[in-house]
């Protein structure tokens, strides 16, 4: 019988690096308080969707939002590192103007959407965007395959978002990035007989002002 999987695919709230636009990667970086408050406010709006699984990266960001979708029902949060944003080595913890003045080679590399070029190792080897995109859509198919049929929500970062978004629209991964990736938002997609299907993107209505002024009543 043939069973189709639905995924919300949420990115975590902001931090403080995202406002700076300081490349995060791997660095383990908590939710800033407008992340919290986007965290909040996504929690309340998905506390009406029938969830069979919750699954998030393991970093702290993608965790926290992860666990404020989870405060509502009675699920626990999964994690795989699997689910993690890509792995920048050196690039990690600066911001664009600083990689480009110290790595001016391979940010041009980078920038010009080389899928192929490796980044300079720094306190880990980073990966190149193919290496990246293979990770991530596996880690993707198999919470899909592993919950088939159901509906899961998986918390992770905007790179995963990117490549979720290509492999749903068989996208070359050498195009420009022409969509968006935001902070706690939802984006639907559905896997029926192996295929990714986008569904809905980008909504991010839950983060209107009078939504989060609703959950700044809501605090204790």
């Amino acid at each position: 019988m043939t069973t189709t999987t639905e995924i919300l695919l949420i990115r975590h709230g902001e931090t403080a690096w995202n406002a700076a636009r300081r490349l995060q990667g791997h660095i383990d970086i908590p939710l800033n308080a407008a992340g919290e408050r986007q965290a909040a406010a996504l929690g309340h709006a998905l506390r009406g969707e029938a969830l069979d699984a919750i699954v998030a990266s393991d970093l702290r960001r993608a965790l926290q939002t992860a666990q404020a979708v989870a405060r509502h029902r009675s699920l626990p949060v999964q994690t795989d590192a699997a689910l993690r944003e890509r792995c920048y080595g050196a690039f990690e913890g600066l911001n664009y103007h600083e990689i480009g003045r110290r790595y001016p080679a391979e940010y041009a590399a980078w920038q010009a959407r080389d899928v192929d070029a490796p980044v300079p190792p720094g306190a880990r080897v980073g990966e190149s965007f193919r290496q990246f995109y293979t990770r991530t859509v596996a880690a993707i198919r198999h919470w899909a395959e592993r919950h088939a049929g159901q509906k899961i929500a998986l918390v992770a970062h905007g790179g995963v978002l990117e490549c979720a978004y290509r492999a749903a629209q068989q996208m070359p991964l050498s195009t420009p990035r022409n969509f968006p990736v935001l902070n706690a938002s939802i984006n639907r997609l559905s896997i029926r007989n192996g295929a990714l299907t986008l569904t809905g993107w980008g909504d991010v209505a839950h983060l209107d002002q009078a939504a989060l002024d609703e959950v700044d009543q809501r605090v204790p």
